[in-house]
C-alpha cells in the first residue's frame, strides 16, 4: 500500500513527531516506538492528558495545545478517534499523518489526503525506520528486552 520511497522520504524529511496517545509505561508499544525514534534523533512531543512529562519531554493534553510546529502526527488511538485528530493536525499545519499498526480509518485517510497531507496507515514508524535505516537485525527488531538467551534463574 505504501512504497518504500515514500516511507523513506517521510522518515528522512520530518524530524518533529507529536505522538498521540503516548504512554509513560515502558512496556507499551507507544513508549517503545517513541523511545526508539527519540534515540535516533527525532524530536518527540508527547500528547496524553494523563501525564505531565514522558521521555523527558513536556506532555500536552491535545495536539492543538502544542505551542510549536509539528511535522508528523503519529497516532496510537482507537480508529473512531482518528478523524478528530486529523482535523487538529490539518489546523496545526502538520504534513504527515501516521497511524500505528491496527489503527485504520479510511475516513481520516481521505480527509488528510484531501488536505494535502501524506498518510501512512496500519504501519509502525519504529519498524519502518529500523527496516529502512538498519535497526533490524537478522533475528528481528532488536530491543534488548527479549532474547533467546536463557536468563539465569534466581530463586528468591
Amino acid at each position: 500500500m505504501y512504497d518504500i520511497k515514500t516511507i523513506g522520504r517521510i522518515l528522512k524529511e520530518n524530524r518533529t513527531i507529536a505522538v498521540i496517545g503516548l504512554s509513560a509505561n515502558w512496556y507499551r508499544p507507544s513508549y517503545f516506538a517513541a523511545k526508539y525514534l527519540q534515540d535516533h534523533g527525532y524530536r518527540i512531543i508527547p500528547v496524553n492528558p494523563s501525564y505531565d512529562e514522558i521521555l523527558g519531554e513536556k506532555c500536552y493534553p491535545s495536539l492543538s495545545e502544542i505551542p510549536e510546529a509539528v511535522e508528523v502526527v503519529q497516532i496510537f488511538r482507537k480508529p473512531e478517534e482518528v478523524p478528530k485528530i486529523v482535523e487538529q493536525a490539518i489546523e496545526k499545519g502538520a504534513g504527515v499523518i501516521w497511524m500505528q499498526i491496527g489503527v485504520i480509518s479510511e475516513e481520516a485517510e481521505k480527509m488528510a489526503k484531501e488536505a494535502g497531507l501524506d498518510v501512512v496507515m496500519d504501519r509502525c514508524m519504529k519498524i519502518e525506520h529500523a527496516r529502512l535505516f538498519g535497526g533490524l537485525h537478522f533475528v528481528g527488531v532488536h530491543t534488548g528486552l527479549i532474547s533467546s538467551k536463557r536468563q539465569k534463574w534466581l530463586p528468591y
